[in-house]
């Protein structure tokens, strides 16, 4: 089974359930202090187990988007919507690259969630076959070697406009290695794939984001 066939697909009305238990998250935990209940009336579906990335947007009056914070869980280790609990809480206060946002910011803060496939290793004999085994607009990337570790996810090189070198050359910056990571054996790449779903807008409409 390759991993396309392996993505579990999601209704509209799923990823609208995410985006906007996103926002509550978040909000609970700015006004409260609390980590977010599961909610009642979770769709079944998103009670399986799932890697999850909330991606947090500031828009300027231009309409231009700002990164603002991003974490999630590649692995499925927990149920999808507490892992997207979890991740939007922490992308709004726990990313270290930026500051916690403000109950106030939210208001200019535009949601996306990724919904992840479980991260696959590739195997090669050769590592310049990772430039046709992964494919932009697809594939996400993990790099891994000596106990260090970087993600990039699918829609990241699509907005950056990279080729697939220059997606492992990033990957492997993210993980605080050099960037040509890559070509070393023990460096290990897995891929994965993603469903994203995003606010056109602060608390406005969503919709499948295609890449």
């Amino acid at each position: 089974m390759t991993q396309e066939d392996e993505i579990q697909d999601y209704s509209l009305d799923e990823g609208t359930f995410l985006i906007k238990l996103a926002r509550k998250s978040i909000l609970n935990y700015l006004t409260f202090g609390e980590i977010l209940n599961q909610p009642a009336d979770s769709p079944p579906s998103l009670l399986e187990e799932s890697g999850v990335f909330v991606t947090l947007q500031k828009i300027t009056p231009d309409g231009g988007r700002n990164l603002r914070g991003c974490i999630g869980f590649p692995m499925p280790n927990y149920p999808l919507v507490q892992a997207t609990i979890l991740a939007a809480k922490s992308a709004a206060v726990g990313d270290p690259r930026f500051p916690p946002i403000t109950v106030q910011e939210m208001n200019d803060i535009a949601i996306e969630v990724s919904i992840l496939t479980q991260p696959i290793e590739l195997e090669v004999n050769d590592p310049k076959e990772y430039l046709q085994k992964i494919k932009i607009g697809r594939d996400g990337l993990i790099a891994r070697r000596g106990g260090r570790s970087g993600i990039l996810l699918p829609q990241v090189p699509v907005d950056w406009n990279w080729e697939t070198e220059e997606f492992l050359e990033h990957t492997c910056n993210k993980a605080g290695l050099p960037a040509d990571c890559w070509k070393d054996k023990n460096t290990i790449i897995l891929r994965f794939s993603g469903i994203i779903y995003e606010e056109e807008e602060p608390n406005g409409e969503i919709k499948r984001k295609e890449i």
